[in-house]
Formats: structure tokens, C-alpha cells, sequence
């Protein structure tokens, strides 16, 4: 019974416990949270939301507390219908997740993310150094990747970020569910090195989701925003949080061999951007580490607290 309520991931399911809270800016953040102990913060990726984390959560929530946000414009949290693409930038979703945790008085904390959420968990740690204990990523962009994301083998498979910033294309590709199914189901079977691990109950869930009224659009603006690592991604510009300053807490990084995006060679140049760096490969894992390598990533969980 446990283990069918899983796939109830709506709000006002009685497995997942659902949250809400509304930022000073007046959005609308959803969050799961559950367990007790070290705050420990999933941060998801794209095309995804808190689910990416359904094998992690039940069980880390046993040792530490978990809360599993949806970034702005993702999941249950608000969708700005707004052209201001400033508001999902990196740092402004890291601050956002930075006032939610002060709402829930929790100082240090352990970081978790991949994929785009690798990118706000590297800009909580530039951000807040002192109260963020580590860090844990997976396949993460950082500034050492460097030009070679703009080479022509890795534009053939950034080409979806360019595509998000064609103007009104998120009405083509959220027309329908059917038009939503088929774009995620491509990155789903081509970014994945363990296929099997997408079950069609979770796919047709996620699916649900991204089908909202415009869920596919607000997805789409982090890419807007200019932080696609295939765009020129503001990684040479200073702010808040510079992307080009180390990264000084223990960071401990999950490698998916097959990730067609990230390739294993451009884990080359971590430890000039993660000093206190720990890597694993994993050689049959491709993007969605969570729920490719859910093993693998609670064990790294596991043993940094």
C-alpha cells in the first residue's frame, strides 16, 4: 500500500508531506517535508520537481530532516507569467530557498542537487558559506566546463536550450498532455543510462505536472534567464554569488558515465573550483542521478552527515 502511495504526488496525498509558503515577493513556494535530524535540501532538476527524489526521501528521512522544494516555476510552486527572466536566475532561486529555510529556523544545512539544482546548491554555497555544511552533486555545470560546452558535440545535445528561448514555444510543445508527453519523454529515455528506472505510473505523474496550465512555460525560463550552460550562461559575470569563486566546503559529486550533456571528461578541472572534493563515477548511469542511482545517492547522503 506504502509503495503504491508513492505515486500520489499531488498536494493533499497522505504519504508526501505537502507544504507551502509564500516568499516576501508574494510567490507561492510547495515544498515536501519530512523526517528529523540534519536539514538536509534536495534541490531537482529539469524537466523535473520535488518528485526526482521519491526513492531518497523515505529513507534519509529516517536519519535527517528533509525538505524537497519546488523551484520557482516548477512543480506546485507559482508560475509567474512574467517577462522579467531575472526571476529564474540561480541566485534568485537560491535566495528563495535560503528565506523559506530561515522561515524554518534551520541555520547549517547539507545541500543536495543535480542538474539545475546543482546550479542553486553551488550558489547557496558561494552565498551562505557558513551555513552551508556541504555539498552534494550530481553531474554538476561549473565554471571548468568552460568553452567546450559551446563545441559542436555538445551543441547537438544543448540544442534544447536554445529551442526554450524561441519565442512561443511553449505553446507548441504545451499544445496538450500528448505534445508535453512526447518532449519529456525524449530527454527521459535519451539522458538516462539505467532506462528502466522511470516507471510508466511515476512518467505519466510527472506528465500530469507539466501539463498544468503554464507549467511548461515557467519551466522554461531558467533557460530564459541566460543559466543553460549551453547559452552564454553569465559564468564570467560577478554578482552576488560569482560563479568563479571555489567552492570551500567538503563537496562530494556523483558522475553519471553515460550522461550524454556532461560527459566524464569534464569532471577534469573540479578540484580547482571544489578544493575539499570526493568523486564517484557511476559507469552505468546517465543524468537523473536521484533516480537513476537512488542507492548510490542515499549511501553519499548517508555518510557525509
Amino acid at each position: 500500500m506504502k509503495y503504491q502511495a508513492m505515486f500520489d504526488i499531488h498536494p493533499g496525498s497522505d504519504f508526501w508531506n505537502h507544504n507551502y509558503y509564500e516568499t516576501r515577493e508574494g510567490a507561492r513556494l510547495h515544498y515536501v517535508r519530512t523526517g528529523r535530524g540534519i536539514p538536509v535540501v534536495l534541490l531537482h532538476g529539469w524537466p523535473g520537481f520535488w518528485y526526482d527524489w521519491r526513492h531518497v526521501i523515505p529513507v534519509i528521512a529516517k536519519e535527517v530532516e528533509v525538505i524537497a522544494p519546488d523551484l520557482l516555476g516548477f512543480g506546485y510552486s507559482a508560475k509567474p507569467n512574467s517577462p522579467n527572466s531575472e526571476l529564474y536566475e540561480p541566485d534568485a532561486q537560491a535566495a528563495r530557498i535560503l528565506e523559506l529555510l530561515d522561515e524554518l529556523e534551520f541555520d547549517r544545512f547539507v545541500a543536495v542537487g543535480y542538474d539545475i539544482g546543482a546550479r542553486v546548491a553551488q550558489s547557496l554555497a558561494r552565498m551562505v558559506p557558513g551555513r552551508v555544511r556541504s555539498l552534494i552533486l550530481g553531474n554538476p555545470a561549473y565554471p571548468g566546463i568552460g568553452d567546450r560546452r559551446f563545441s559542436y558535440p555538445a551543441q547537438k545535445e544543448f540544442w534544447y536550450q536554445h529551442f526554450h528561448n524561441i519565442s512561443g514555444i511553449e505553446n507548441l510543445v504545451g499544445y496538450n498532455r500528448d505534445t508535453v508527453r512526447l518532449y519529456l519523454g525524449y530527454f527521459y529515455q535519451h539522458w538516462s543510462g539505467r532506462k528502466d528506472k522511470v516507471r510508466e505510473q511515476e512518467f505519466e505523474g510527472i506528465v500530469d505536472v507539466y501539463s498544468q496550465p503554464d507549467a511548461f512555460g515557467a519551466s522554461i525560463g531558467w533557460y530564459r534567464s541566460g543559466a543553460g550552460t549551453g547559452l552564454a550562461s553569465k559564468l564570467n559575470q560577478d554578482g552576488l554569488a560569482s560563479p568563479m569563486l571555489p567552492i570551500v566546503q567538503p563537496t562530494y559529486i556523483l558522475w553519471g558515465e553515460l550522461d550524454p550533456i556532461f560527459p566524464k571528461e569534464w569532471s577534469d578541472h573540479l578540484t580547482a573550483f571544489f578544493p575539499q572534493v570526493n568523486i564517484k563515477y557511476l559507469p552505468d548511469v546517465g543524468h537523473f542521478i536521484p533516480f537513476e542511482a537512488p542507492e548510490e545517492m542515499i549511501e553519499t547522503i548517508k555518510n557525509v552527515i
